[in-house]
């Protein structure tokens, strides 16, 4: 079965720092990309960062660049959101997530959220 527990989220004040941790079981880590998304309030859910862990590669989306950092710990089989310097508008409900063709089908599979709160 696959899982993602995600954690480290809390309420910081802005230009503080949080690590969120996303630990996965029940498929091949190093084969796969693991994402973090986010959802704010009344907004659609978007892409943050993500990283392969085939190769390393990461991709930040513009708002987070210079601020966030993805890593990997293949031997944990845990991915980090290192976020530096946040903003109240950081504030939302992060998400991990991997997800695979199999089949012909989209296997889609995401953790619990965990809240990060920054106050301005």
């Amino acid at each position: 079965e696959v899982q993602l527990q995600a954690s480290g989220g809390g309420l910081v004040q802005a230009g503080g720092s949080l690590r969120l941790s996303c630990t996965a079981s029940g498929f091949r880590f190093g084969d796969f990309t693991i994402g973090w998304f986010r959802q704010a309030p009344g907004k659609e859910r978007e892409g943050v960062s993500c990283i392969s862990n085939a190769d390393g590669t990461t991709y930040y989306t513009d708002s987070v660049k210079g601020r966030f950092t993805i890593s990997s710990d293949s031997a944990k089989n845990t991915v980090y959101l290192q976020m530096n310097s946040l903003k109240p508008e950081d504030t939302a409900v992060y998400y991990c997530n991997v997800q695979w063709v199999e089949a012909a089908a989209v296997m889609d599979y995401w953790g619990k959220g965990t809240q990060v709160t920054v106050s301005s």
